[in-house]
């Protein structure tokens, strides 16, 4: 048992990711890492070193995990992928929790640095989300590939298959993808996304609707999951936060901290009894100094992924930061 456990458990975080990629739930995939070790410890007796590295055989199990679990499954989306952009900022903000949203993932948990430096752009919610219009063996595929460099023939191993259905897989699995890709994903530190975000918390803190809508590209996208709305552009972005504010308050506090290798920020609200209440999980996308992309986490059971403190006293001085 304990050699099991020396050879396995230094791929364990990351498994979670893989099966986070497939998924799109980081709850999903921790059941699903879970899943992969106990098969991996009932053949183990089987295991063949000469056939595969562990690791090679763990990524096999999982995938394969994964495939299973995927049967049946609709697709997590993010609103913008279920329908047009709203016209009415003032919609209701009625969230349906019967859609499997998906999820973001704590950069918390990649504490491997060079995990985290090897997965920088795989990660993100654009890319994930257009991963989940795959059918489940072409996003398998595309990750197994492109992502983690597996081999095709080690592949066409992995799903009974062969290379050359691999190939096609690949390819297929690269067209549905479209223009979204890994490529070209500023560093959360960078110093240029470092500035919007410094200034997007001052103007945040102030509820200062015009200096936010300033930080932001022509046709920015907000979204609220689990909320299906979705907005696109400076003018309905404007407009749904005067409604916030109008319904908040505009007192606010604003942290740090990053998700799926984006800058992301935590706001907290003041209620009547002057405390800052945890109210959202916002995650960025910076392109050339402005803000392009907003997703607005809500829902209580993806803030609890984060270990976020679920109050702030009223003395805190803010700068932004945790």
């Amino acid at each position: 048992m304990q050699d099991f456990a020396d050879r396995t458990e230094p791929h364990r975080r990351e498994l979670l990711v893989h099966c986070y990629r497939m998924l799109g739930s980081v709850h999903e995939a921790e059941d699903l890492v879970q899943d992969t070790l106990v098969r991996a410890w009932k053949a183990w007796d089987g295991y063949d070193p000469a056939r595969a590295s562990v690791r090679t055989w763990l990524y096999r199990i999982a995938t394969n995990a994964c495939l299973t679990a995927l049967e049946g499954r609709a697709r997590r989306p993010l609103p913008s992928g279920l329908g047009r952009p709203s016209e009415d900022a003032d919609a209701p903000l009625t969230p349906s929790f019967e859609i499997p949203w998906l999820q973001p993932f704590p950069d918390a948990r990649l504490d491997d640095p060079g995990l985290r430096l090897a997965r920088r752009g795989t990660l993100r919610l654009a890319l994930l989300a257009a991963m989940q219009t795959l059918p489940p063996k072409q996003r398998a595929v595309l990750i197994l590939r492109d992502v983690l460099e597996f081999s095709a023939a080690e592949v066409a191993g992995f799903l009974e298959t062969t290379p050359a259905a691999v190939n096609s897989a690949l390819q297929r699995a690269r067209a549905g993808l479209g223009d979204v890709s890994a490529d070209a994903v500023p560093e959360p530190d960078d110093s240029a996304v470092e500035a919007v975000l410094d200034r997007y918390v001052r103007a945040f803190e102030s509820a200062d609707v015009a200096g936010l809508v300033g930080l932001l590209t022509d046709d920015v996208v907000m979204e609220m999951p689990p909320v299906p709305l979705w907005f696109r552009g400076r003018d309905g972005y404007g407009r749904f936060l005067e409604r916030l504010f109008a319904m908040r308050g505009p007192d606010w506090r604003m942290t740090r901290t990053t998700a799926n290798g984006q800058p992301a920020l935590v706001a907290y609200c003041r209620d009547d009894a002057g405390v800052y209440r945890l109210h959202t999980l916002q995650v960025f996308t910076v392109d050339r100094g402005r803000v392009a992309h907003n997703v607005v986490f809500a829902d209580p059971s993806v803030l609890a992924l984060f270990d976020l403190p679920a109050a702030q006293p009223a003395a805190r001085a803010s700068d932004g930061r945790p």
